[in-house]
C-alpha cells in the first residue's frame, strides 16, 4: 500500500477503506515531468480535486453530511481511494489493482502519465481500445516521452483501429500526418454540432470494441467550463456533451479511466477541480461492477 500524506483527505466518491473489498480503485499520480506547458500545476490537481470534492460534493445539513450523488447514485460500486503514488510507482500499483480484477481510476498529472498506465493495461488485457478526449492529437513523434507524445509512445499498447480521439481541435502538421498514416478516427467538436450526439454516440461505440480504457483530457472541454487546465484550447466540447459520451462508453463496459492536466493554479474558484470530481462521480456511478 503506498502511503498517504495524512492532511489529504480521500475523495467524497470512496466509500470503503479497504483495497480488497473494493470494486473501483481511485488513485493519483501528482507528476508533471511530462510537461511542456507554460503553465505548471498539474501535479497539485489529484490532491485538489480530492479537496474540493469533499467541500462542494458533500452537504452539511446540522449534524449531518450528505453526498450530492449523481443522477442515479452509486449503486452498489465499491470504491477505495489508494492515494498518490509517484509516476515511477505506475507498473507496481496498475499490477496489483488489475491482477484483483479492479477497474482503475487515475488522476493526473500531465498526460504523458497515460503511457506508463497503457504499457500497464496492455500487460493485463492486450491492446486496448483508446477513447482519448484532449484539444491536442498528442501524436508529436520528433520528441517522445512527454504529453505530447502520448499516442506515439503508446502505439504498441492499443488497438489502434478501434481507437478514437475526440475534442481535437488544435493538431500540429506532424500529427495530422501521423493520424492520417495510421488511420486513427478522430471527432472534433464541430464533429459534435453537425451530427449531435446520438450520432456521435453511435460513431464512438461501433469504433471500439473490448478492454475500453478511456482517458481524459480535460482541456477537451471549452474553457468556459474547464479554465484550469495546462494548454486551455478555445472552441471546445461541452461538458455535458463529454460526460454523456463518457457515460456511454462505461455503461457498456470499461478497463480503466484517468482524467489529466487539471491546472489548480490557473482554476477559477476552483470550477475545473470541482467538475473534475463530478466526472469522476458519473464514472463511477455508471461502471458495471
Amino acid at each position: 500500500m503506498v502511503k498517504t500524506k495524512k492532511a489529504i483527505k480521500k475523495i467524497c466518491w470512496a466509500n470503503t477503506a479497504g483495497f480488497e473489498e473494493s470494486d473501483i480503485v481511485i488513485l493519483g499520480i501528482p507528476d508533471e515531468t511530462g510537461s511542456h506547458s507554460i503553465w505548471s500545476g498539474a501535479s497539485k490537481a489529484p490532491d485538489r480535486i480530492r479537496r474540493i470534492s469533499n467541500e462542494r460534493d458533500i452537504y452539511y445539513e446540522k449534524k449531518l453530511q450528505c453526498l450530492a450523488l449523481t443522477t442515479n447514485g452509486l449503486q452498489d460500486t465499491r470504491v477505495h481511494d489508494y492515494g498518490n503514488i509517484k509516476k515511477r510507482q505506475i507498473p507496481q500499483a496498475f499490477d496489483k489493482i488489475l491482477s484483483s480484477s479492479k477497474i482503475p481510476i487515475a488522476i493526473g498529472g500531465d498526460h504523458s502519465n497515460t503511457t506508463p498506465i497503457l504499457k500497464a493495461m496492455a500487460k493485463k488485457h492486450g491492446p486496448v481500445s483508446l477513447v482519448y478526449f484532449d484539444a491536442h492529437p498528442d501524436f508529436v513523434s520528433h520528441t517522445r516521452n512527454y504529453y505530447g507524445s502520448v499516442i506515439t509512445d503508446s502505439l504498441d499498447y492499443i488497438d489502434v483501429k478501434s481507437s478514437i480521439q475526440i475534442g481535437i481541435r488544435s493538431p500540429e502538421t506532424e500529427e495530422i500526418a501521423n493520424i492520417k498514416k495510421h488511420s486513427l478516427k478522430v471527432i472534433t467538436p464541430f464533429d459534435v454540432v453537425e451530427q449531435g450526439m446520438m450520432e456521435i454516440s453511435k460513431t464512438v461505440l461501433d469504433t471500439i470494441k473490448e478492454n475500453v480504457y478511456i482517458s481524459f483530457d480535460m482541456d477537451c472541454l471549452d474553457p468556459a467550463y474547464a479554465p484550469g487546465v495546462s494548454v486551455p484550447v478555445p472552441i471546445g466540447i461541452e461538458s455535458r456533451d463529454a460526460m454523456h459520451l463518457v457515460k456511454k462508453i462505461v455503461q457498456r463496459g470499461m478497463a480503466g479511466f484517468d482524467i489529466m492536466e487539471v491546472c489548480p493554479k490557473h482554476d477559477l474558484n476552483n470550477q475545473t477541480s470541482h467538475l473534475a470530481s463530478r466526472i469522476i462521480g458519473e464514472v463511477v456511478s455508471s461502471c458495471k461492477v
